[in-house]
């Protein structure tokens, strides 16, 4: 585990993201964790390895996109009903 002060980040990026390669590098601001950096391949394969909506409407092809073509798939589950507070 790697950790760098917010100081010790802002004055040497290089040397954090080399870190990132090894693992999981935390900044603290004021002694405490509030920030970890991660490799773009750590992050996907934490969080499934699914692209997000951000990163798959930056892509060149997305323009490409005719509106006829999307179909979201129908929720099939139960309809909502209010809640019953009784």
């Amino acid at each position: 585990m790697t950790t760098f002060s917010s100081r010790e980040f802002n004055r040497d990026v290089t040397r954090a993201k080399k870190a990132a390669r090894a693992g999981p590098v935390f900044v603290t601001d004021r002694g405490r964790p509030a920030h970890v950096l991660l490799t773009i391949e750590e992050y996907r394969r934490l969080t499934g390895n699914r692209p997000s909506l951000v990163e798959l409407l930056a892509m060149p092809e997305a323009a490409d996109i005719e509106f006829e073509e999307f179909d979201p798939p129908r929720w099939s589950g139960p309809s909502l009903q209010p809640a019953d507070l009784e």
